[in-house]
Parts: structure tokens; C-alpha cells; sequence
């Protein structure tokens, strides 16, 4: 099992494997109180006034507070808080692992800067609305409530990635079929019903969208193509291209002469 799952791990593409690690170690380092949450939200007075630009990157680290186990000795309505949080960060990893891994391996194939400057962008937008949105009176208070964006860029990986497979099948728990299309409205759902905020994967959904439309539909309407990757993210992860070697030891024949037939 432990071997599977090692050669799973290495089997992953650079940029899903990187970020796979980084938010696994960051949950638990907070559950086993090595790193404090505190450290890592997104705060804008912080991050301006007193320079701590980590926290830009940090919050799409966190995925929520991972409890180990739950006691008998917390109380039950506390119990299926605890369960429900653990829940919805188990499934945000498992979204990571598999969609993430989905976009690098097939529609991001060999290429590597385009990917890693996708999740960039959609940083950006999401740190952008975050931002904006605590400055408009009547939801300056929801958005406040926000602090940690990697439930949304995670889910804006979902969203990207059922655009661009529309037509597969998929199953929610065995209970019923949909399209790929519909999936980022199931796993809306999902959230809801388990108690999540509903604006965490709504901000995914915009950021999603925005890059779908400006990388795929906007292109093919104007000929133009506003996020081209740029050339030093391009020179950071250079792609090599695949090529096939042939065995130096290994000699081909040269093809048979065709003997002259008689009349």
C-alpha cells in the first residue's frame, strides 16, 4: 500500500506535486500547532503597513484545520463541527490531487509555464475580489470573513476543468449522473450542505470563468490572446520537448533490393 502510494506521489506532474506538498504539510504543521494559522491568513493592513508579503501566498496554503481524531469528551454539536471541517478538507485535497493533476497532464501537457501562470492568474483575480469586495458597503462583512483562498483556487481548477470536458460522464457518490459540465453546481451543493460558505466556491467559479473566457472563448472571437504566458515564466519551468530515443546499439537494416522480375 505505502509502495502504491509512493509511486502515486512520484507519478505526479512538477507543478501539482509542489503544490500537493506544500498544503498537506501547511494543514498539518497547524493541527500539530508547529505553524499557527495566524501567521498565514491573508490581512491587507499586514501585508502593506508591515511588509508581510508571505501572506499572499500562504493563505492558499491552509486548507482549514485538520483534526486527528475526535474525543468523546468535546461535545457532540462541536463533534460534527469538527467532522464536517475535516470533511470538506478532505474533499478539497482529493479535488487538488485529481483535478489539478487532470489540467497539468492533459490540457496543460508540455506545458508547464502556462499552467503554473493559470494559477497565477487565478490567485490574482481572487485576491483582487477579496480585496475590492471589503471595501463595498452591505458585503464588506461577508468578505472580511475571508481569509483563506485555496478552497477557491482549488475550486477554480474544478471549474476550469469541467469546461474544457463538458461531455463526461461523472457520478456523485453513487446517487446520481451528470455531465462534467454541471460539476462545479454539484459540488456547490455539496458545500452547502455540509455547512461551508457558499462564497468561497462562488469566487472560484468567477475566477475560473474569467480565465476560461480570456484564455479559450475570447481567442477564437478576436483572434487575440490576452493571457499569453510570459517569457520569463516560460524560461523558469522550460519544457523540453519530448523526443524518442534510439538505443545506440541497435542497427536497422538497410531495406532488401527488389530483384528485376522477367518478362
Amino acid at each position: 500500500m505505502a509502495q502504491a502510494v509512493e509511486e502515486w506521489y512520484k507519478q505526479m506532474p512538477i507543478i501539482t506535486r509542489s503544490y500537493l506538498t506544500a498544503a498537506i504539510v501547511t494543514s498539518i504543521g497547524c493541527s500539530l500547532d508547529i505553524i499557527s494559522p495566524h501567521n498565514l491568513y491573508l490581512h491587507p493592513k499586514l501585508v502593506v503597513k508591515h511588509y508581510q508579503f508571505w501572506r499572499l501566498v500562504t493563505n492558499f496554503l491552509y486548507f482549514r484545520k485538520m483534526d486527528l481524531a475526535l474525543t468523546t469528551a468535546i461535545p457532540i454539536d462541536e463533534n460534527l463541527a469538527l467532522l464536517s471541517d475535516n470533511l470538506d478538507f478532505l474533499f478539497h485535497m482529493f479535488f487538488l490531487a485529481r483535478y489539478c493533476k487532470l489540467l497539468e497532464e492533459n490540457s496543460f501537457r508540455g506545458r508547464t509555464a502556462d499552467f503554473f501562470y493559470m494559477i497565477l492568474f487565478g490567485a490574482s483575480v481572487l485576491t483582487g475580489i477579496v480585496l475590492l469586495g471589503g471595501m463595498i458597503p452591505y458585503v464588506s462583512e461577508s468578505f472580511a470573513k475571508i481569509i483563506f483562498l485555496s478552497n477557491s483556487l482549488t475550486f477554480m481548477m474544478v471549474y476550469v476543468w469541467s469546461k474544457q470536458n463538458p461531455y463526461i460522464h461523472m457520478s456523485f457518490l453513487g446517487l446520481f449522473t451528470f455531465t462534467a459540465a454541471y460539476l462545479p453546481w454539484v459540488l456547490l451543493g455539496f458545500s452547502v450542505l455540509v455547512g461551508a460558505s457558499a462564497w468561497v466556491d462562488l469566487l472560484g467559479m468567477i475566477a475560473g470563468h474569467a480565465y476560461y473566457f480570456l484564455e479559450d472563448v475570447y481567442p477564437r472571437m478576436t483572434g487575440r490572446r490576452p493571457l499569453k504566458t510570459p517569457s520569463f515564466i516560460k524560461w523558469l519551468f522550460a519544457d523540453e520537448p519530448v523526443v524518442v530515443a534510439r538505443p545506440a546499439d541497435v542497427r536497422f537494416a538497410a531495406p532488401p533490393v527488389q530483384e528485376p522480375q522477367p518478362n
